[in-house]
């Protein structure tokens, strides 16, 4: 057999390597172009604004529009979900060596480390980073960014700078908002489930408790705040074609968002845990 190729065990053909091997190039090739077009991107974005009054008032619209709708959702879920890790923190201690307060602890931890920065950003993700991606796409599809160009506005810094602002500012208060709710879930659910008094959960939740926990979870938001709207906004800023595009592109923001969640989240967690 040649060299270059191998036999297929199913039909016996023979496939060339040099197949493989051309294909991850132009993979390879790919990422690089699209990484450079978002470094390009961000520098566009972080220019010098034309009119900051203008940028301000753009800025406090994105408060409220990917902050304040936002508040509702992190609330219902984090609430539930503080309710879920006391219930199965206390039905997988029932050891009567185990101190009843370990409940409160596990709670409270779990809220802070994990679940208020990274479930609460991939579910920002899915909800912030699609709609940016939608309205920015929705915007080059029909040329409204082609004719904030031909009038000398900066459209990347005008559309995108403000979102990020926003995000930046308005997650971490998020992350607060879901440790906060999700502790006081799982107190109201260990309480009305019997499996904890309210005076151990909360002597748990005071128990040997580290500030930079804190600290940590917001750190995490922050990068996580701007991997999602840079990378939805980027999405939909250069799609080409209609609106099957601008759906294609508003899930891919979603995917490369909660993929990059991940990944960092890894990262982060080694760098400022370790």
């Amino acid at each position: 057999m040649h060299s270059r190729g191998f036999k297929n065990l199913i039909n016996g053909n023979t496939i060339n390597i040099s197949n493989f091997e051309g294909h991850n190039y132009k993979r390879m090739i790919k990422f690089l172009t699209q990484f450079g077009r978002y470094i390009l991107l961000l520098k566009k974005v972080f220019s010098k604004p034309e009119k900051p009054s203008l940028y301000f008032k753009q800025t406090m619209s994105e408060f409220v529009n990917l902050g304040l709708n936002s508040i509702g959702i992190i609330a219902i879920i984090s609430f539930f979900m503080g309710a879920v890790i006391t219930l199965q923190t206390a039905y997988n201690t029932e050891n009567p060596i185990y101190p009843k307060y370990l409940i409160g602890l596990g709670c409270r931890d779990s809220m802070i480390l994990e679940f208020s920065s990274t479930i609460a950003a991939l579910i920002l993700a899915g909800k912030v980073g699609s709609n940016i991606a939608a309205e920015i796409g929705t915007m080059r599809v029909t040329e409204q960014i082609d004719a904030l160009e031909i009038m000398g506005v900066n459209s990347a810094s005008y559309l995108i700078l403000p979102k990020l602002i926003a995000t930046l500012i308005f997650n971490p208060l998020l992350t607060l908002i879901a440790i906060i709710v999700g502790i006081f879930g799982g107190g109201i659910a260990g309480t009305l489930a019997g499996v904890i008094t309210t005076e151990n959960f909360i002597y748990g939740i005071q128990y040997a408790f580290i500030p930079y926990y804190i600290v940590y979870s917001l750190i995490k938001t922050v990068f996580f705040a701007f991997i999602i709207t840079s990378v939805s906004a980027f999405q939909g800023y250069y799609v080409d074609g209609g609106s099957l595009e601008v759906g294609r592109a508003s899930t891919k923001a979603v995917v490369f968002s909660s993929v990059l969640i991940l990944l960092f989240n890894v990262i982060l967690t080694q760098l400022l845990l370790s």
